[in-house]
């Protein structure tokens, strides 16, 4: 009997020391990655979110480009990219109150999506002052952002000779850890801006140029790099205004500009906010009726084209990209795209491109044995796979839609190209008509 009982107490002691056995061989494969052989254990859902104006005014702008970034995602999935990943879209628009682009709003949709784990990274945001907020809280989260469209050169360089000097240095506020978190495949507006004057003084060879600008950040910054550039040339800057997006009637400052007789009158902001209304004002001034009207990729919208039509004098834009219609490579885009959406926007193969180097880089840092978030709550997790996905980025080296793109040491893409477009008669209705392509240093 007490052998018996010997052998019970021996085989209920051996119970619990066995699990303890199995126990700590499983710990070792549970909590590790990369090359030892382990199973992960994180979210087999990945989360790739967009941050750009998609309602109200600014819906020809930042629709499209939504639209674009979508479609990389959709077809990501499609082709399995990521083997043993679903990609989920989540689209944010940041219009306010205005109708307009909005940087509190763009700051309230960051905070949410970095407050969403499973989100890797965000698309956007399309506008430079919306950049200027979501920046900073980016920064510290740290989460990526890489922007199709954004092209004021402050958000990413400092120096007088680009005008980020003073009120305009930016960076110290916009990137608060020192490390960078933000990246763009747009060219910049200290290339942008002398693009047009260059080829509106020595191409159309207009002289006498009067510069209005939004009183927003990137409608003053391509204003300032224009007017510069004009400067320089031998043209003369008739004078300067700056009037907010608020405003609704320009006729008086118009008919004070016609009495300087300008060739042309450059406009430094959007569609939106100041643009078509302008370029239809001037048409109540009988002396600027034919009078030229010229601005930045802010302008190169089909609301513009389709509102504004080709009443009046001639209108130039330029886009901080390449105007795709032209690659071959991009046919079967093109035609997925327009078949699923509709008109091409801007910016829209920027955007596809855009979500296909955070597709790549999310794939690369898996592939190097990052780990994606367990869950939607997972915040811990989803702070070392964010920081992955940035380091990914970092190292881009991408043939896409508009070119190839790598990032230089501020997250600014190294291929600068725009594309200069006028107003004209396309397929029988008023739409952006590509001039030329200009490669920048």
């Amino acid at each position: 009997m007490q052998n018996r009982l010997s052998r019970i107490f021996a085989l209920v002691l051996g119970i619990p020391l066995l699990l303890a056995m199995l126990a700590a061989c499983g710990s070792g494969t549970t909590g590790t990655t990369g090359n030892t052989g382990a199973t992960p254990t994180g979210s087999k859902t990945i989360e790739i979110a967009t941050d750009f104006p998609t309602s109200g005014k600014d819906t020809s702008s930042g629709l499209p480009a939504q639209n674009g970034a979508q479609l990389a995602v959709d077809q990501a999935n499609q082709q399995n990219t990521i083997p043993g990943y679903k990609l989920v879209f989540v689209p944010k628009d940041d219009v306010g109150p205005q109708g307009i682009h909005d940087p509190a709003q763009g700051a309230t949709n960051i905070r949410s999506l970095i407050g969403d784990a499973l989100v890797a990274g965000v698309i956007g945001p399309f506008n430079s002052n919306v950049a200027q907020s979501e920046m900073p809280i980016a920064n510290q989260a740290p989460i990526a952002l890489i922007s199709p469209s954004n092209t004021n050169q402050c958000l990413t360089q400092e120096g007088a000779d680009i005008g980020c000097t003073g009120a305009n240095d930016f960076v110290p506020t916009l990137r608060p850890t020192g490390k960078v978190t933000y990246f763009r495949i747009a060219t910049t507006d200290n290339h942008q801006g002398p693009a047009n004057a260059d080829y509106l003084y020595n191409t159309v060879h207009y002289k006498n140029a009067y510069v209005i600008d939004d009183a927003e950040t990137y409608g003053i910054g391509i204003a300032n790099t224009f007017s510069a550039e004009w400067k320089k040339l031998g043209g003369n800057v008739l004078g300067r205004q700056s009037e907010p997006s608020s405003t609704t009637s320009y006729v008086s400052l118009l008919t004070e500009i016609a009495s300087m007789k300008p060739d042309v009158i450059y406009f430094g902001g959007l569609d939106s906010t100041g643009g078509i209304l302008i370029r239809q004002q001037m048409l109540q001034v009988p002396a600027l009726k034919n009078t030229a009207f010229a601005g930045g990729d802010g302008l190169v919208t089909s609301t513009f084209a389709s509102t504004i039509g080709l009443t009046g004098g001639p209108v130039y834009g330029t886009v901080a990209s390449v105007d795709v219609t032209k690659n071959p490579a991009a046919q079967s885009f093109i035609q997925a795209y327009q078949s699923k959406y509709g008109t091409l926007g801007a910016y829209s193969a920027s955007a596809y491109d855009c979500a296909e180097i955070m597709i790549q880089a999310i794939k690369n840092a898996i592939a190097s044995g990052a780990q994606t978030p367990q869950n939607s709550g997972d915040s811990a997790g989803a702070k070392t796979f964010r920081q992955a996905v940035i380091n990914s980025l970092m190292k881009t080296d991408y043939q896409g839609l508009t070119g190839h793109h790598t990032f230089d040491q501020n997250g600014d893409t190294t291929n600068k190209v725009i594309t200069l477009f006028q107003l004209a008669n396309v397929s029988g209705k008023p739409d952006w008509k590509a001039l030329t392509t200009l490669t920048v240093q």
